[in-house]
């Protein structure tokens, strides 16, 4: 029996698609809380979460990441469920594991990301830190994982701890950065050069995820891709970031009726704020066309959006059965069964 190509076997054959964003949409689903935003699910409802990785396989993700962002001991213990841990984490890893076996020639990996407390002047912390990490990945290891995913990450320092560990491993490993509005590392390194010295320290992909949508991710992108030989990842966040307002953080929506109680649209009412399924698709295609091979899409991100990206590199997936198909709608069509005084209210409905 063959066995199965690993993610930078695949890479160097074409594109590879990881879904991710599980917060927003499993708290969409009722399945979590948001502010907390704690993987919960993995043990009270995981028939829920496997319900959500077998959606985003459909829709063409080759890589079932397992649902263990802020599943670490620190986040934990802000809730007073460190006990949970990691029962929480294996579960997850294991959901993951199944859904990815379930259909042969997908990867499962494991996941860890920024855990709010690095201090770039704290030794302590940074020690912290990195024995979060260690046991992560060991639970990862542990139930099969394929790859390790290191993600959101807003430190520099930090990004490279998680890659050190994560290399301990001996799996590939993906490491990506989310900067924040001030457009650079919080530690006041350059995006950049934070993504040289990842690549220079031996991480498999290296790239941006979340924070970002497609207008202001996409700068940062080519200057990587130009800047590293390695390969490139891109996931923005499918909302209308802007020059002024670049990241989800930021953005205010001053046609809102009622605001939100915490006086900020992020993260419970970027609603009005996202992106079109057309606009993540030539997000896509241009990434793709720069030569980026790791693609996907974050915080927001439902299938639809997965499947849009998936298509935008030429794949036909299980979902694309259901992609649009306008030529029958009964107002906006071209079928020649549609009554033509019905398709002329299009024009004024």
């Amino acid at each position: 029996m063959a066995a199965t190509p690993t993610l930078t076997d695949r890479l160097a054959a074409g594109p590879v698609i990881c879904a991710e964003g599980f917060l927003f949409e499993l708290e969409r689903r009722g399945y979590l809380s948001a502010g907390e935003f704690v993987p919960e699910v993995a043990l009270e409802y995981p028939e829920a979460l496997r319900a959500l990785h077998v959606d985003f396989q459909r829709a063409g993700s080759d890589i079932v990441e397992a649902f263990t962002y802020n599943g670490h001991r620190e986040k934990m213990r802000v809730i007073g469920k460190e006990d949970l841990l990691e029962p929480l984490n294996r579960s997850a890893l294991r959901i993951a594991r199944e859904v990815a076996d379930a259909r042969p020639g997908d990867l499962m990996a494991g996941n860890i990301s920024n855990t709010n407390i690095w201090d770039p002047s704290d030794p302590q912390s940074q020690a912290s830190v990195r024995a979060m990490f260690e046991e992560m990945v060991g639970w990862a290891v542990a139930e099969g994982a394929d790859l390790i995913v290191g993600e959101t990450f807003y430190y520099a320092g930090e990004a490279l701890a998680a890659l050190d560990v994560a290399q301990k491993s001996g799996l590939p490993v993906v490491i990506t950065l989310a900067p924040m509005a001030f457009e650079e590392m919080a530690d006041g390194i350059g995006v950049v050069e934070t993504a040289q010295r990842l690549e220079q320290a031996g991480a498999d992909v290296v790239g941006m995820n979340c924070f970002r949508g497609p207008e202001t991710m996409m700068p940062w992108v080519r200057q990587i891709r130009e800047a590293v030989s390695c390969h490139v990842a891109a996931l923005p966040v499918p909302y209308r970031t802007t020059n002024s307002e670049p990241t989800f953080f930021n953005l205010s929506d001053p046609r809102a009726h009622v605001a939100s109680p915490h006086h900020r649209a992020f993260p419970t009412a970027l609603d009005p704020l996202a992106t079109n399924r057309y606009e993540i698709r030539r997000f896509a295609e241009e990434a793709f066309e720069l030569g980026v091979h790791y693609l996907g899409v974050c915080c927001g991100a439902s299938p639809m959006h997965i499947r849009e990206v998936a298509e935008a590199v030429g794949r036909v997936t299980e979902a694309s059965r259901f992609s649009e198909r306008m030529e029958n709608h009964f107002m906006y069509g071209s079928n020649e069964r549609l009554p033509a005084h019905i398709v002329e209210l299009g024009d004024r409905a």
